[in-house]
Order: structure tokens, then sequence, then C-alpha cells
């Protein structure tokens, strides 16, 4: 594929990352330039309460046309602020990433590198995680129960720096609203036959804010979510039985803004 012909929308889940959100969108639509002819970047600020919102709409009057900022008044979790960003993208593919700056944007073109006519999904896996002691290990354990449960064949189930073909939604429909989005995604890929590749990318420290999924109080609820969706997809298989998907169900108004 002619990757000066790729049509791509790249969007961030942000949740009070004004510290690192405007650093990642500039660099994103750097590199965008050199991999697309059309693209566009989407930030859903997920209920940000730190100046995210500011940040974000300074953004959208300096790159008008090529950034445009949803707003969730209340915040939504992961899984709602993927979804969102999901239905709004536009262009033929669509990459995302977190706006924490743990992965470096210019890595999109390893991804955009992989993209033939027979790919439809590009997963990116961590080289080394670079997190405190109690996340790397959380991680670990994480990523071997999960391959294990939901018999997934990629390296890395949590690393969330993905180019994807937008016709992948055509099939794959999302309801999770919290991190284990990401499995629900990856199970649902990989079992409805997309041709998947993946390829290293690096990950980094968090300079700024906290995490949102990996911390202890939420470890119990991740479970409860994980034992619930093992159920639908393994046993019952339900996600191969979906009709095509719905439109996005919002929950609480959004305010866009370009």
């Amino acid at each position: 594929m002619n990757d000066k012909k790729m049509s791509i929308s790249a969007f961030f889940p942000a949740y009070n990352d004004a510290g690192t959100i405007a650093s990642m969108v500039v660099t994103t639509l750097l590199t965008l330039r050199e991999v697309s002819d059309d693209y566009e970047v989407v930030v859903i600020n997920d209920g940000s309460r730190d100046h995210t919102p500011q940040v974000l709409d300074e953004l959208a009057r300096v790159y008008p046309g090529k950034v445009r900022i949803i707003h969730h008044p209340k915040n939504r979790g992961y899984g709602g602020a993927l979804r969102s960003g999901f239905a709004s993208a536009t262009r033929e593919w669509i990459f995302y990433t977190d706006g924490d700056a743990q992965y470096d944007p210019r890595e999109l073109k390893n991804l955009v590198a992989l993209v033939n006519d027979h790919i439809d999904f590009v997963n990116g896996w961590k080289i080394e995680r670079n997190d405190p002691l109690h996340r790397i290990v959380i991680g670990r354990i994480y990523q071997y129960v999960i391959k294990i449960l939901f018999r997934l064949k990629l390296k890395d189930v949590d690393c969330d720096f993905r180019l994807m073909r937008r016709t992948v939604f055509d099939k794959v429909q999302l309801h999770e609203d919290s991190g284990v989005i990401c499995v629900e995604l990856m199970k649902k890929v990989q079992d409805n036959g997309f041709a998947l590749a993946e390829t290293p990318v690096h990950h980094y420290h968090r300079a700024y804010g906290k995490s949102q999924f990996f911390n202890f109080r939420r470890l119990f609820r991740v479970a409860l979510d994980l034992i619930r969706l093992w159920w639908r997809f393994v046993v019952q298989k339900q996600h191969l039985k979906e009709s095509a998907p719905l439109p996005l169900e919002t929950g609480q108004p959004e305010v866009s803004r370009q």
C-alpha cells in the first residue's frame, strides 16, 4: 500500500492529561503529515477535572480542521472514552493511544509500515514496561491470565497503541466502559477473523497524572468484569452472534469543538 494515500483518524482518550496532551497532539500531527494525505486528530476529554479542557480547546483553535475535541461532561471510564473515539473517527484507518505520553506517537510510522491489502489491524507490543514495580508485576500476571482465559494469541493485550481499519467496526460492537474494553476489542477482532500484525513499541515512565486502571482498589472490579466477559465470550460465545453495530450510546450529551 502507498502510505501517502492512507486516510487516518488518530484519537486520544484524555482524563486529567493537561501536562502531556498538547505535546501528544502536536507530535501526532507532525507524524501524520509523513504518512497520510488525509488525516485528523480527535481528543476525547472524558470529564477531566484539571485544565485539560482549556488546553484542548486551544489546540482546536490553533489547528482548525485538523484537531477536533469531544467533551464528555461526566467521566464515562476508559471504555466509554474509547467507544466515543471509535464512533467519532471519520477516516479509513483509526489509530489510538493514550494521552499520558507513555507511548511515542512517532512510532505510528512503525504500524503504518506493516499495512497492506491483507492486514486489518496492527497491534503494538511493549518492548519493556516502564512502570512502578507493583504495576509491572500486576501487568505480567494480567497478561498471562488473560491470554489463557480468552485464548488470545497476540503478544500484548493491553498495549494501547493500535492501528485498525474502520471497517473492523462493521462487525465488532463494543460495550464495556472500563479498561477491560481492550480484552473485549482484541477477543472480538481475533474471533471475527481479522488479519492481525504486531510490532514492538517503546513504553515510557508516566511523567504526569496517575493511572486509572491498574490500582489495588480497582482489582476486584476488574476481576468481576473479566469473569463476566469470559462467560459471555468463551462459554456462551455471544460476541459471534451479535448483529451489526448500533449507533454510539451516549448516555450524556457531548460537546464537539473544532
